[in-house]
């Protein structure tokens, strides 16, 4: 008979990725599934009703029928939503919202989140299962995640008649992670959450201070977060405790996320600081999403394409991400349970497929220094 312990966990991880790696056999059909789905949704809610989301059949209707936003265009019907408007963009009650670090106009952005949308917020933890079932280091889930992660509790607003926390989405992307995948984070997200959602240097050397005294003693297999919080912590344990991660852990795998050229520029730095045994894993997320990973070697994330529909406006007009050539960019739009063709505000670079690297922000000078980036490492546009 099969050792449960063993083929229980295996299953549940095989169950996580698989709807993923499905639906990179079939991009198309797994987007009219997004949209069918996001339709149903929005139909529900007075925005997609005042745009007859109910009577959309094809994405050319969707097009027609919805326009692409940028979150300044959203930003008044989410202001809405705050003051207790909830059914104007949600078919759901908010169980809490995500903001940003202030990349917008250096203001925060607030985003709700539906029970709806944080099940899809799970799919956080897709980089690292997919790395233990490939290279068969199963041996991570018999250690710990390094948590160096953002607050998922900063705070609380009044919606309607409820206070619903708000906090940063990484913080609250490992919460669910730890709690529904077999990833355990230390220090925990209520640990991190309690020294406050403070962003100075003494706040970070507080939730740095955590990481490393709980840690220190540990079996770090695993870091997860935003790549420069661990280029920093490597930094902050040669400071304080004059020795690098590399000393006292042998993490396995990083899913890192947040800046561009992570597998490329930032690699070096991050292997002289955890160990040239650590393999490196790109996330593409934001505030608004989990967008895609990284499968395997190659250094690109791929999307999930069943969890949220993906355009991107380029100079030939509007396609689907997995309508786009080798080589070609665009400006992303996403459409969410929640925000309808949501321009984010990133520029997306096609590798073949079904490969794709987010290269900056979108301005006029992002592919400029990406290519200063891939020549001065020498990548030279490789995968």
């Amino acid at each position: 008979m099969p050792d449960q312990t063993v083929t229980g966990p295996l299953q549940q991880m095989q169950r996580m990725i698989q709807p993923w790696h499905q639906a990179l056999q079939d991009p198309q059909k797994a987007q009219q599934a997004v949209l069918e789905r996001n339709l149903a949704i929005y139909a529900q809610t007075r925005y997609g009703k005042e745009h007859h989301a109910g009577h959309i059949a094809s994405l050319a209707e969707y097009r027609r029928a919805f326009p692409v936003q940028t979150y300044e265009s959203y930003k008044s019907l989410i202001q809405q939503v705050m003051a207790g408007d909830t059914g104007l963009l949600l078919n759901e009650e908010p169980v809490g919202w995500a903001i940003t670090r202030g990349t917008t106009k250096k203001e925060n952005k607030f985003i709700p989140m539906t029970p709806t949308d944080l099940k899809l917020r799970v799919s956080a933890g897709r980089a690292v299962i997919n790395y233990a079932l490939q290279s068969k280091h199963f041996e991570i889930f018999q250690g710990v995640n390094l948590n160096l992660n953002f607050p998922s509790v900063v705070g609380s607003i009044r919606v309607g008649e409820k206070d619903l926390e708000y906090g940063y989405s990484s913080g609250i992307y490992t919460k669910h992670v730890s709690t529904l995948t077999p990833v355990h984070s230390v220090p925990s997200q209520a640990e991190i959450d309690a020294l406050g959602g403070g962003k100075t240097l003494r706040d970070w050397q507080a939730r740095f201070e955590l990481a490393y005294t709980q840690c220190e003693r540990q079996n770090v297999t695993l870091v997860g977060g935003v790549a420069p919080t661990a280029l920093q912590f490597g930094k902050f344990m040669k400071r304080a405790h004059r020795c690098y991660p590399k000393d006292l852990w042998k993490v396995l795998v990083m899913t890192l996320g947040s800046v561009p050229g992570i597998n490329t520029r930032l690699a070096d730095t991050l292997w002289a600081l955890y160990g040239r045994q650590t393999a490196i894993r790109e996330i593409y997320g934001a505030t608004e999403g989990m967008f895609g990973q990284q499968m395997d070697e190659q250094r690109a994330w791929v999307p999930n394409y069943d969890l949220f529909l993906f355009e991107v406006e380029t100079r030939s007009g509007i396609k689907m991400l997995h309508e786009m050539k080798t080589g070609e960019s665009g400006s992303l739009i996403v459409s969410t349970p929640i925000l309808a063709r949501y321009r984010i505000g990133d520029r997306i670079l096609a590798f073949r497929a079904p490969y794709f690297r987010c290269i900056g922000r979108d301005t006029w000078s992002t592919p400029i220094k990406y290519a200063w980036n891939e020549f001065s490492t020498l990548n030279l546009g490789r995968l």
